[in-house]
């Protein structure tokens, strides 16, 4: 058998794994019926959906002819190692820091995975994430999140 598009077989091949994963774990919990659903309910019917569109896309990338086999490039580091440290970096600093300092730092460490920076969208992305951020959060849902 031959894979005739690469990206996709790769990507349906994460989305099974992926999804016989969080299926096994949300086997773990209770899953009630549909009338009355636990809480591994939603879990293991996302993770169904999830498996049925890897299995769906594994089988059109060994059936529909792309071209050149759309081959899987390089592996993009950067951009991978960049929202690695601001989710980790959020996490540590939002307690000390307070919402508006944390969301502007990580929306500007966040645009150094592309490279160059578009400055216009980074400095209104800089402005508004941490002001929905708050309207969201602490003043809509009234979490306890320091500011």
């Amino acid at each position: 058998m031959k894979i005739k598009s690469q990206r996709d077989f790769w990507a349906g091949l994460l989305f099974l794994a992926l999804g016989v994963a969080f299926a096994l774990g949300a086997s773990e919990h209770p899953m009630g019926s549909s009338k009355d659903p636990g809480p591994g309910y939603l879990p293991l019917v996302l993770s169904g959906l999830m498996v049925a569109l890897g299995a769906l896309i594994l089988f059109l990338s060994l059936t529909f002819e792309t071209d050149g086999g759309n081959p899987v490039g390089a592996f993009a580091w950067r951009p991978l190692w960049v929202i690695t440290t601001a989710v980790v970096g959020f996490a540590l600093a939002l307690p000390h820091w307070g919402l508006f300092i944390t969301c502007t730092l990580t929306v500007a460490w966040t645009s150094l995975a592309v490279g160059k920076p578009h400055w216009p969208g980074l400095w209104w992305s800089c402005l508004l994430t941490p002001l929905a951020a708050y309207l969201v959060f602490v003043f809509g849902l009234g979490l306890p999140i320091p500011t």
